[in-house]
């Protein structure tokens, strides 16, 4: 095909995933073939958690699925059985990001099971000066931050110091909200579930105007409730970093130093750090970038989130966030228990509006709920648990199929939506589903590697 018409056939895909997300033409077989089995394989449902105390799964089943939509389900005989060929197949898509500049910079791993199949950069760190991303080039992680917060609570609840319903006010005897009697039911696992009942992202603006953490966590006495504590959803940065404050309630040391020391240092995770001060101290690490002209141009990071650390100031590299991954597949049981990863994994809240937010979306989850710290979706019929970060100039992604033991991570240094629809097109590619190119890259047509009865 030539290159005008490969570029024409591009752009009607763009369009025609936007409308409907239908399938290109390579995977249109697929889709029928896939859903002609659909019956015999329903979707697997995520394991509850034994022995823990939490409250029941708040909402009902989405009203916002999009029926217009068929979402394939995955069938495990299509699965991949050649991790290592999906991955290569990824590092293709990154060689054409990297062609067009569609990122000033961007670092990916790829995993499976205990092993790092890809783990590459592309672009810029700077690109004022050209310095290249590498593996151990720091990037903001944003909300990915969060895992981490839930991850330490988690490991404080096993030490007996802390429990999922311990009473922030109990810890925290000057907190409350504009409901006093919910304030005072308020546990740590509802602000690590966003379910403090609050609007969401709450304060969010005057943190990014500089307002003090400390005045915004008083002034949340002052918001009318969206709903009963516990009863709903409501994201939140302010409210969710309670937790730092709990944690330094209860064990005297401050949050980030028990992060570094039960997370970061057991995992060999030895880039990664708290704060504007240390990313900008780190060795090489990733400048924000915006769009100048048709380049790129660095500016300074923004403080504000580094303000609220629990829920958005953690500072990595991709070859940190290989640890993190595997660890949190349970290839590290001596640091996060099995017991512990299924606390953490169990979804505790319906996030109905997760599943129209983006095409890929709409075009795969059945279902989007809330844990602790991370996303669950249902994915074609498959757990995915799965978190992404935005601050200014930075955006992150992590995402992971436990069955599977199957997962990849991005970082990126700018506001790019691109990379965004790489993941969904690597887990379609793992689980044999129909192609759908959701990142709208120019890539070749390669030979089917899903499929087959062998190991996954």
């Amino acid at each position: 095909m030539s290159r005008s018409a490969r570029v024409l056939a591009i752009l009607v895909a763009s369009v025609a995933v936007a409308v409907s997300a239908p399938v290109d033409a390579a995977g249109k077989a697929r889709k029928a073939h896939a859903a002609a089995r659909a019956a015999s394989h329903p979707a697997a449902r995520h394991p509850a958690a034994k022995g823990v105390a939490r409250k029941p799964l708040a909402g009902t089943r989405s009203r916002y699925a999009p029926a217009a939509i068929a979402i394939p389900v995955a069938d495990p005989r299509a699965v991949s059985h050649d991790a290592a060929a999906i991955a290569h197949e990824f590092d293709g898509w990154l060689d054409e990001v990297e062609r067009t500049g569609g990122v000033s910079g961007l670092a990916a791993a790829v995993v499976k099971d205990d092993k790092v199949l890809l783990e590459r950069g592309i672009g810029a760190a700077d690109w004022s000066t050209g310095e290249p991303v590498t593996t151990d080039t720091v990037f903001r992680l944003a909300s990915l931050s969060k895992a981490f917060a839930a991850a330490l609570t988690g490991l404080l609840v096993e030490d007996g110091r802390l429990h999922w319903d311990t009473k922030v006010a109990d810890a925290l005897p000057s907190f409350t909200l504009a409901d006093d009697d919910g304030a005072q039911r308020l546990t740590v696992q509802d602000i690590l579930s966003h379910r403090v009942g609050l609007p969401h992202n709450t304060y969010d603006r005057l943190l990014e105007q500089d307002e003090p953490y400390e005045l915004l966590v008083d002034r949340l006495k002052d918001v009318p409730m969206a709903c009963p504590v516990g009863a709903c959803y409501g994201y939140q940065n302010i409210a969710f970093s309670m937790i730092g404050d709990v944690v330094f309630a209860e064990t005297g040391d401050f949050y980030y130093h028990q992060v570094e020391k039960r997370l970061f240092h057991p995992l060999g995770m030895g880039t990664a750090t708290y704060g504007r001060d240390a990313l900008e101290g780190s060795k090489s690490w990733a400048r924000p970038h915006h769009r100048s002209g048709a380049s790129w141009s660095s500016f300074v990071p923004s403080e504000a989130y580094y303000r609220v650390a629990p829920a958005a100031g953690v500072n990595a590299s991709i070859r940190d966030i290989e640890q993190w991954l595997i660890a949190q597949m349970g290839g590290r049981p001596d640091v996060l228990s099995p017991a512990l990863l299924e606390t953490l994994h169990t979804p505790l809240v319906e996030t109905e509006r997760e599943l129209r937010s983006t095409p890929w979306k709409r075009g795969r989850l059945k279902e989007a709920q809330y844990a602790l710290g991370w996303r669950i979706y249902d994915y074609a019929g498959e757990t995915m648990i799965f978190h992404a970060g935005a601050v200014q100039g930075y955006r992150a992604m992590i995402a992971f199929l436990p069955k599977y033991r199957f997962g990849a991570a991005m970082l990126w240094n700018c506001e790019s939506g691109l990379p965004a629809g790489l993941m969904p097109m690597l887990l379609d590619r793992y689980l044999g589903l129909p192609e759908v190119n959701w990142a709208g890259i120019d890539h070749d047509d390669t030979d089917d590697v899903g499929g087959g009865s062998g190991s996954n």
